[in-house]
């Protein structure tokens, strides 16, 4: 049976245990997408903690595709010397660590103070923030700044680069058929509207060469009316396996919300279990499952279970950066996150990210 605690291998990169950190927006980037102190700290606390690979949060890969204040860059060269601190402490406490790189599109909506025009795959009409449709041209640009940003992940030292397909971001937008409704190459049919990964996929292949360990965070369907269904969804990822991608995460798509609430009392439940089990099925590369996972008998009822071949964390590591290590020590309670996502509206106030709970705690045991 497979120990959460055993090593994995993929695509060449050695990592010590089952346990990844998903990509988090900290925040902690200046306003010009370059890393800060604050940045090294959170990845040195995450990899002292245990976690085997981390994922960075989503780094822009074009001043257009920038969708936040505080978000890393990978857009320019001179992203590069800072993107190598973080590889640099991550390696030297054990863990690996990914490049997430990412395109806003539409999605523009915490920048929006800055009177941007957003690109999108369509005009939506009912869509509240200024927008137009990408030109063919548009689109060209845009799939190569993707491999631009690929590429200097690779010159940084990164172990992989993650191509974020999930959470209404632009890949996938350009997947769903609820903001794709182009009547062009790049849209009209299943085939069309997963064109625009196929073609960012090859472009980053070309970039970074044939052996450079290349990964994906999708959302497989949207779960909405209408929305990508889970059938074109996994068509889409085999597409991209038979172009060489060679490991997935898999999330929320462009209509499914990534981060959600649990009341008291809920019980826990990984919200994309029956996605990751059929994507196993249906595709021969290591698939990651993130989502609502809050224990460690959950990490290994997936794991044994073949639905997921490691398991993505974002909010229980916020809380607890060591929660790796302390499951390994033995102590075996359920992550002290609760799932309330203050942690997130603390950075949509422009802070760092941070455990509003545990700062509750420590106040109130302060007498404050």
């Amino acid at each position: 049976m497979t120990s959460p605690f055993d090593p994995i291998t993929i695509d060449g990169v050695a990592i010590r245990n089952r346990f990844m950190r998903s990509a988090t927006w900290d925040h902690t980037a200046t306003e010009d997408g370059e890393v800060t102190d604050a940045s090294v700290r959170l990845f040195e606390g995450l990899a002292r903690g245990g976690v085997g690979l981390i994922v960075t949060g989503y780094a822009y890969v074009s001043e257009q595709g920038k969708a936040a204040l505080g978000q890393y860059g990978a857009a320019e060269d001179r992203h590069v010397k800072g993107l190598r601190r973080l590889v640099g402490v991550a390696h030297d406490h054990g863990a690996k660590i990914a490049l997430q790189i990412a395109h806003a599109g539409i999605q523009l909506g915490l920048l929006q103070s800055r009177d941007r025009i957003a690109l999108a795959p369509s005009h939506i009409e009912s869509h509240p923030l200024p927008h137009r449709a990408f030109t063919t041209a548009e689109i060209e640009q845009t799939v190569s700044d993707f491999a631009a940003a690929a590429a200097r992940g690779r010159e940084a030292g990164f172990d992989a680069v993650q191509l974020h397909a999930a959470h209404g971001y632009l890949m996938s937008q350009f997947l769903s058929p609820l903001n794709n409704h182009r009547t062009d190459e790049w849209g009209g049919s299943a085939e069309g509207r997963r064109r625009f990964h196929v073609e960012v996929l090859r472009a980053v292949r070309r970039a970074v060469g044939k052996d450079y360990p290349l990964w994906i965070k999708m959302g497989l369907q949207d779960h909405s009316d209408g929305g990508l269904p889970l059938s074109e969804g996994l068509d889409a990822l085999k597409a991209l396996v038979g172009e060489g991608l060679s490991a997935a995460e898999v999330s929320a798509g462009h209509a499914g919300r990534a981060v959600r609430v649990r009341k008291p009392g809920d019980e826990e439940r990984a919200y994309f279990r029956t996605d990751s089990a059929e994507a196993k099925r249906a595709v021969d590369i290591p698939v990651m499952l993130v989502g609502g996972i809050r224990s460690l008998s959950m990490v290994e009822a997936i794991l044994s279970g073949g639905e997921a071949d490691m398991i993505s964390m974002c909010r229980p590591l916020i809380r607890e950066p060591d929660l790796v290590a302390r499951w390994q020590r033995g102590d075996t309670a359920p992550a002290k996150c609760i799932s309330c996502a203050k942690c997130m509206a603390a950075v949509l106030r422009r802070g760092p990210v941070a455990c509003q709970e545990e700062r509750r705690l420590r106040k109130e045991a302060a007498g404050g």
